[in-house]
This record gives C-alpha cells, sequence and structure tokens, in this order.
C-alpha cells in the first residue's frame, strides 16, 4: 500500500462470541498489514472493542435462544438487521467481512450487496451447507465474494454445491493445542486411576436441560456395575446455577469446575467424556480424548432435522475424520443403557477406543494450515479480495 493512500475502510460484523473472537484476531493482523492506513467499522464484542471497534449495538441484544423467543423478538432482530445494512452502506467499505452468524449477518449481505453491489463481502465461517439446506451455497453466489471455511473439506463442498470461491483458513483451535493437551505431569493424571471422565452437556441452558437427567441416569449405571471414576463437569460462570441445579439428584456428584482456564485444565488431564455433538467434539479429539456423544432435542426440531440433515454424522470431528470413529446417540437412542455401555468402553483398553485414539493422532495433519496461522490466512483472502474489488455493469 502507498504511504499517500486514503484509508481503507472495513466493515465487521460478528454477533456472537466466537465471531467475536475471531473478528479480533482478523482486525489484529489486518493493523499489522496496513497500520494506519486502516479504519474499521461494524458490530462487535468485547474483544474486537479492544482493537479498536465501536460497536452499532451491543451483541448482547441478540443473545436470544429458542424457537420461541426468537419469534417474539422477530421485530427487534429485523430492525437490527435494517440498521447494520443502512450503516454499511452508509459507510461505502472498501470491504464487508461477515463472520458467522448466516441468520443475522447473510440477511445484512443481501441487502448491502442489492444497494451497493460494488462492495466486497467475504463470509468467514461458512453456515452447515454440507450438513443441511445445501442450496444455501449457490444463492451465495449472488452476495458472498469469497467464503473463509474453518473445516478442511469445506472447499471441495462448495465446488461440488456450485459455491462462491472458498478457501480453507484453519480452525482457531489449531493455534490452541498447547492449552488442550496435558504436559508430562498432567499425562500422568490422565493414565492414572481412577480416570477422569468429562461430562459436557452443552453450551446453551437449553441444551443443558435436555441432557443432564439422560448423562445423570447413564453416570450412575455406570458407577452401578462397579466402574470407577472421577467425574468432572466444566462449565462457564453464566451457566453455572443451571449445571448446579441440574445435577443436585444425580447418582454420582460431579466437580463443577467453572471458566475457560479450569475447563482446559480438566481436557488435559481426563482420560475420557460424554459430551453433546457439536464444536466440543473437535476440540476433545485434539485433545486426544476419546468420547460418546449424544444429541437430544424437542420433538418438532427432531423431526425437521431427520428430514433436513444430509451427511452420515453429525459429529463434527467425525465429519473432519473422514470415517465415523466417534459413536453418537441421538434422540430415541439417546438412553441411559445405551450411553453406559459406550462410555464403559471408552474408558478401557478396547477397539473403540483404539480406533478413536488412532485417528485423532491423525487430525493435525488434515487440519494443518502450514506456517501460516488461521487469521494471517484470512487476513491476506480479505485484502486480496478488496484489492482486487467488484467489477459491477
Amino acid at each position: 500500500m502507498q504511504g499517500r493512500d486514503p484509508k481503507r475502510k472495513i466493515f465487521l460484523i460478528a454477533t456472537e462470541e466466537s465471531g467475536d473472537r475471531l473478528g479480533s484476531a482478523l482486525m489484529k493482523v489486518l493493523r499489522q498489514r496496513l497500520g494506519d492506513g486502516v479504519q474499521f467499522e461494524g458490530v462487535g464484542g468485547r474483544t474486537m472493542a479492544r482493537e479498536g471497534l465501536k460497536s452499532l449495538f451491543p451483541i448482547e441484544e441478540l443473545s436470544i435462544v429458542g424457537f420461541a423467543a426468537v419469534v417474539q423478538q422477530l421485530p427487534k432482530i429485523l430492525r437490527l438487521i435494517r440498521k447494520t445494512a443502512d450503516a454499511v452502506t452508509e459507510a461505502a467499505p472498501d470491504a464487508l467481512v461477515i463472520i458467522d452468524s448466516p441468520d443475522f449477518t447473510h440477511r445484512v449481505a443481501r441487502r448491502v450487496r442489492a444497494r451497493n453491489p460494488a462492495i466486497p463481502i467475504v463470509d468467514y465461517v461458512s453456515p452447515s451447507v454440507w450438513a443441511w439446506r445445501p442450496g444455501r451455497a449457490r444463492a451465495m453466489l449472488g452476495y458472498v465474494d469469497h467464503v473463509l471455511g474453518l473445516l478442511p473439506f469445506e472447499p471441495e463442498e462448495y465446488r461440488k454445491l456450485r459455491g462462491p470461491p472458498c478457501s480453507y483458513v484453519g480452525h482457531p483451535l489449531i493455534e490452541q493445542l498447547s492449552s488442550l493437551r496435558p504436559n508430562a505431569e498432567e499425562q500422568k493424571r490422565r493414565d492414572g486411576e481412577p480416570p477422569v471422565l468429562l461430562v459436557l452437556p452443552g453450551s446453551r441452558r437449553s441444551e443443558i436441560r435436555h441432557h443432564l437427567d439422560v448423562f445423570g441416569s447413564a453416570l450412575g449405571r455406570l458407577q452401578a456395575e462397579g466402574r470407577a471414576f472421577e467425574l468432572m463437569l466444566p462449565t462457564m460462570p453464566h451457566l453455572e446455577s443451571t449445571v448446579r441445579e441440574g445435577v443436585a439428584s444425580w447418582p454420582v456428584k460431579p466437580r463443577i469446575v467453572v471458566g475457560e482456564a479450569e475447563r482446559r485444565a480438566a481436557f488435559r488431564i481426563a482420560r475420557a467424556a460424554l459430551a453433546k455433538s457439536g464444536t466440543v467434539t473437535l476440540e476433545l479429539a485434539l485433545s486426544g480424548i476419546p468420547m460418546v456423544t449424544a444429541y437430544r432435542v424437542g420433538a418438532i426440531e427432531a423431526f425437521i432435522l431427520r428430514r433436513a440433515i444430509r451427511v452420515s454424522s453429525v459429529i463434527l470431528a467425525n465429519l473432519v475424520i473422514g470415517r465415523d470413529v466417534i459413536p453418537e446417540f441421538l434422540q430415541e437412542n439417546c438412553t441411559p443403557e445405551m450411553l453406559a455401555q459406550a462410555l464403559e468402553e471408552v474408558l478401557t483398553d478396547s477397539p473403540l477406543r483404539r480406533q478413536q485414539v488412532e485417528a485423532f493422532a491423525r487430525l493435525d495433519a488434515i487440519m494443518s494450515t502450514g506456517n501460516k496461522s488461521p487469521s494471517v490466512l484470512a487476513a491476506d483472502i480479505v485484502l486480496a479480495t478488496m484489492r482486487k474489488g467488484r467489477q459491477v455493469g
């Protein structure tokens, strides 16, 4: 960039904590590249604010969980979508970067593209087009110029689905391996007796309530069958009261650890885990922890998902590995009996445990981004897309 160039304006939109962290890391690299020649505007949380972003509105306004709550808050959500799209159009940035939260960010992007087709739009974190609603990939051609994928198989999926260009930039977890894997002392505890068993019922209150009863019954059954273990349940401060209330009736009481540092410390000594399916399965796999996964939702949501899902597994780690090595117990199969039996296997030197350990050992190679971090690769593509611009007309 020439010293006389005007400031480059980049508008970023992140409405969840995970997206806020991605946005913050991206902003840091972009500022390293452009120095004082970049100006940020947009929507973000605390970590993006530390990088100099003044958010258009607090992202907590979009912390809405559950279908009924979404319906009730719909006028507010639509107002914020309009407000954000208006702000982007008025700013006329050199690039718009939308980060995850597709139900919000893609609606903004479509409005912006309709009003000013010259603004390049980069989508950081692909929607799950490979799991359900594959038609979204083709539709995104109309309002996204480049997708930054967190998972190594995503570029090929976009090619097959005829979506916009997609590049694998790497998952943020690959930059956090040292905090997930044990040192020599922690490895001794991981291998020691009784084994540490993690229980991870979800990251939202609704998920926790759906899973706590069946998880507690499964763990009680496992203990009643003579299996010894030390039970740990990591959670975050805003969920602690929900968790403590939910486990009060469990026949085997977990040690509840609160906060991200304590959570990672528990991962480093754990022998096995019982987890609700989601991103945590990839975190556990990168930590080298064999697991049993489960997922329960309401009847209406289950009916919709059964007809929508187009992959053989809903377990993220299975999809990245390319084989269904982690057992998943969904809906009516999510029973105390089935969970307890599978947990017995991953706690002992069984074929199931060995299969998982061997598969997890390949993840570093599968998810490698070479010698560049995800945020650096993402910044490279944002800058290239920005410089290239969009030819309109």
